[in-house]
């Protein structure tokens, strides 16, 4: 049986031996992939920042200053080992998420189903 002939009636038993053996060989490789990639997944995100790694990190590349007053006003999630201020890439992500402006769409959207929750139509509320 060569690669590209088709199996005679015979040699089917050892055809599909051997897509079995592929597949389980594929599978095996999948799963370590995405076992991978979930574990790659997870420490890009909870890993530590001191404050020098933070001010590289943000996006608006605010100074020391900005987040020593944060910190002060505790507007930012930041843990204290003894006199040293550390923070979790995963707080700081979801902190600098909830500055997000909502789009018109998004707003029209909300007021809708508040509208329509609250039992009032738009004509209701034009008048």
């Amino acid at each position: 049986m060569g690669p590209t002939s088709e199996p005679t009636f015979e040699q089917l038993p050892q055809a599909v031996a051997q897509l079995s053996t592929k597949l389980d060989t594929g599978l095996d490789e999948l799963k370590r992939l995405i076992l991978e990639r979930s574990d790659l997944r997870q420490t890009d995100q909870d890993h530590w920042l001191d404050l020098n790694e933070l001010v590289a990190y943000d996006p608006e590349k605010r100074s020391k200053m900005t987040f020593y007053g944060y910190i002060r006003r505790r507007d930012i999630p930041f843990h204290k080992t003894g006199k040293k201020v550390i923070f979790l890439k995963s707080e700081i992500d979801t902190w600098l998420k909830q500055g997000r402006q909502k789009t018109h769409a998004e707003i029209d959207t909300e007021a809708e189903q508040y509208l329509n929750g609250t039992g009032k139509s738009k004509a209701q509320s034009a008048s």
